[in-house]
């Protein structure tokens, strides 16, 4: 196993003078042909975003998957990397499309090549959110869309060249790759009488309903999931997003899982704060961690 190692593109920028978009955490030596990502943990909020929205920090966190790379980093003493987001998902969503933009967002019209009928950007869950989980609007002004081109640019771009790379290189290394691309979930949602839907589910695992990776594979890891005691249900409300419909290619060898886990096992979800809890919830996922990658190594 050994200490991780770590590539410093968390640094400020020498050119912008501002943070790069990601940073991966290595193992000493990857020896397993698996891959995590963590893309809405980021949390590094530009001043210039706080100031230009109408929400107070904490507020602007609720669509965060706060702690969710503190918990998956223990895949490095596994033989994996681990890739996650600077920045956060309010601030920009890596796990979209480039340009899903809501057209209403900007003060001028979108150029042609925007995907303005995206239905997640429709809903406000666009590549630049509208809103946060809560259903909140999250700026003040209209955006000018020059500068929302250059934040994709500067921060997406990257970090997707980056994801492409870890699994290329994986592939080509062990002749196959499994993504774990990791999520948390809000406990539930409000519905239209007033009422709290609860999610009845510790873990939902995404595989777009058995396209983005072997059935096995999701079948294995949810058994290794209960085996911790975690309540695991499959593909429903969360059956993956772009980085599964994108990057899942079992005919290539490239399968990908997504991994939502509930925020009320491991945190405050108004307060945006750990609970007691997390110390299990990282315990029992290091224990299936290591286990699957152990899968991997046989398997794959």
């Amino acid at each position: 196993m050994g200490a991780s190692t770590t590539e410093a593109y968390d640094r400020l920028d020498e050119t912008t003078g501002a943070k790069a978009s990601f940073t991966i955490l290595h193992p000493k030596k990857q020896t397993a042909p698996v891959v995590y990502a963590s893309p809405h943990s980021g949390c590094y909020y530009p001043q210039d975003f706080i100031e230009s929205s109408l929400l107070n920090p904490t507020a602007l966190r609720r669509s965060e998957d706060a702690f969710i790379d503190e918990i998956y980093q223990v895949c490095t003493k596994f033989g994996s990397p681990l890739l996650k987001a600077v920045y956060p998902r309010a601030y920009i969503d890596v796990n979209r499309e480039p340009y899903e933009l809501d057209p209403d967002m900007f003060d001028s019209p979108l150029p042609s090549f925007v995907n303005t009928d995206s239905p997640r950007a429709q809903v406000g869950l666009g590549t630049i959110a509208k809103i946060v989980t809560n259903g909140a609007d999250i700026y003040r002004n209209k955006l000018h869309f020059p500068v929302i081109d250059e934040r994709i640019k500067r921060l997406y771009h990257p970090y997707h060249a980056a994801l492409r790379r870890l699994i290329e290189e994986t592939r080509e290394r062990f002749g196959t790759c499994l993504l774990i691309d990791c999520h948390s979930m809000p406990s539930g949602s409000p519905t239209p009488n007033g009422d709290f839907q609860r999610i009845e589910a510790d873990i939902i695992l995404g595989d777009r309903f058995g396209t983005s990776c072997d059935s096995w594979i999701t079948e294995r890891t949810q058994h290794l999931l209960e085996t911790q005691g975690f309540s695991v249900k499959r593909n429903r409300p969360y059956a993956g997003g772009f980085t599964t419909q994108h990057y899942g290619e079992p005919a290539r060898h490239i399968h990908v899982l997504q991994i939502e886990l509930n925020r009320a096992l491991y945190m405050d979800e108004d307060r945006i704060t750990p609970l007691p809890q997390l110390h299990d919830v990282k315990r029992r996922l290091q224990t299936a961690i290591e286990d699957l990658n152990a899968l991997a190594i046989a398997s794959l």
